[in-house]
């Protein structure tokens, strides 16, 4: 144990001990019992205990074993943090650890409501640097992680299966009913189920497996986050997707993941950073199928073209255009890649040249083909595409799509469809014309069941 002078109470885990319910021999006692199963030996009692809360720290291996007991006993993950405990140091397995930690911290200032607003307000950064991917993990480190687990149970494939179903469950939600719906859910179970599988005993292809599914679940929380316009905390769940695809080895997922901060950077208008994002997503990706080869290289169409690269950007539409062709009939349901999504970029391109008809006629096209299941994408579409009807000139045809979008916003909870209905409600007061003062009384009428 050791004694610090002059430290302070530790606040954290007398709270804890409290909500657990347990006296101080009762702790020491679930502390004893648990350590057996880690392999230790351990004969404490009341009043180590009660030096703990004073705030001595106990030794580093009964650290982990105390957050244990805290988590059995309050059936939710519990970090080194909240229960005012330094993590262990020097032991290889720091670094996964720390990502879990971040990750649970995350997810419950996410689930919090009040917590949830202050992390909105998070600014993004467009100067962070994003390492090579490495698949490199020693057998020393494979060792220590098992040494280092928890005794929190033991998982297999069957709770793999279930992380992923339930990330394409999210996504279908997504899809359905918006962001605003589907992201806190998402939190909610990456906090009080991912964090205790990333924690339990596994074998090692088992736990790269849960890494994997965890990071596809985490890129999809950031995902949501940026399309409800809280691009610091999208930025982050992403940085986090990076560390667990890393971790597991997974090429993919973590070429995707850059793949989805290039389309931020692009939204947010940072255009060299959007580029140098989608080509690290691509070189992170040497082996990808066609289907996600035309999904990186459409978003590289997408960046070159907002740095002036026309040349560069037309040649990476056709090579999206030609992958995509030999791609099967499967489509993810977490960053799938169709015909609608490459005319879209094939839009982008156009409208990033100046080339408004092209972009108009590319994106019509696009929503033409769009997936009935895919209300957010059509809400999103129909909106950049009255937008630029409006640029154009045609009003009346831009009224027309601010009606298909208003479709698609009444029942859908979403910030980006929020940032769509304020210029909407911008633009109607602006000189309206015939067909606009057709449209405000709808206007009117949605924005009353927005504010009920």
């Amino acid at each position: 144990m050791v004694a610090e002078s002059g430290a302070r109470r530790n606040q954290e885990l007398c709270a804890l001990l409290e909500q657990a319910g347990y006296s101080e021999t009762k702790f020491a006692h679930a502390v004893n019992r648990v350590g057996a199963e880690a392999g230790l030996a351990l004969a404490y009692k009341q009043p180590s205990v009660s030096q703990w809360k004073q705030g001595a720290q106990p030794k580093q291996q009964v650290r982990a074993v105390i957050l244990a007991v805290l988590e059995r006993r309050l059936g939710r993950p519990v970090t080194y943090a909240e229960a005012g405990l330094n993590p262990p140091a020097g032991d290889r397995s720091k670094s996964r650890r720390d990502t879990v930690e971040s990750l649970i911290n995350l997810g419950k200032d996410d689930m919090n409501p009040s917590r949830r607003k202050l992390l909105t307000t998070g600014l993004y950064s467009a100067a962070l640097t994003i390492p090579a991917f490495s698949a490199l993990v020693s057998t020393a480190e494979a060792d220590d992680r098992e040494r280092f687990t928890r005794p929190t149970g033991r998982i297999g494939p069957g709770e793999v299966a279930t992380v992923r179903r339930m990330t394409d469950k999210i996504a279908d939600i997504l899809d359905e009913l918006g962001g605003g719906h589907a992201r806190p859910m998402a939190a909610a179970f990456m906090v009080n189920t991912v964090a205790g599988y990333l924690r339990a005993a596994a074998s090692e292809k088992v736990h790269r497996d849960m890494l994997s599914a965890a990071s596809d679940l985490t890129y999809l929380t950031g995902w949501m986050a940026m399309y409800e316009r809280a691009h610091g905390l999208g930025q982050t769940y992403y940085l986090r997707a990076l560390d667990l695809a890393q971790e597991s080895g997974d090429q993919l997922t973590y070429s995707r993941t850059l793949r989805g901060m290039s389309l931020q950077a692009s939204h947010l208008r940072y255009g060299r950073k959007a580029l140098d994002y989608a080509d690290s997503a691509a070189e992170a990706a040497p082996q990808a199928g066609p289907r996600l080869v035309a999904f990186l290289r459409g978003q590289q169409a997408h960046a070159s073209a907002m740095v002036g690269d026309r040349h560069g950007a037309t040649t990476r539409l056709k090579e999206a255009e030609s992958a995509l062709a030999q791609a099967d009939s499967r489509r993810d349901a977490v960053g799938g890649y169709d015909q609608a999504a490459f005319l879209f970029h094939v839009s982008h391109v156009h409208y990033e040249s100046r080339e408004l008809a092209a972009s108009i006629k590319a994106l019509r096209s696009s929503i033409r083909i769009m997936s009935p299941q895919e209300r957010q994408g059509r809400l999103h579409a129909h909106a950049v595409l009255a937008q630029r009807q409006h640029e154009y000139g045609h009003v009346e045809e831009a009224c027309t799509s601010w009606g298909r979008f208003l479709d698609d916003y009444e029942g859908l909870s979403t910030a980006r469809g929020d940032e769509h209905f304020d210029k909407l409600r911008a633009l109607s007061t602006q000189r309206p014309s015939a067909a606009v003062r057709k449209l405000q009384d709808r206007i009117q009428a949605v924005a009353l069941l927005k504010a009920a």
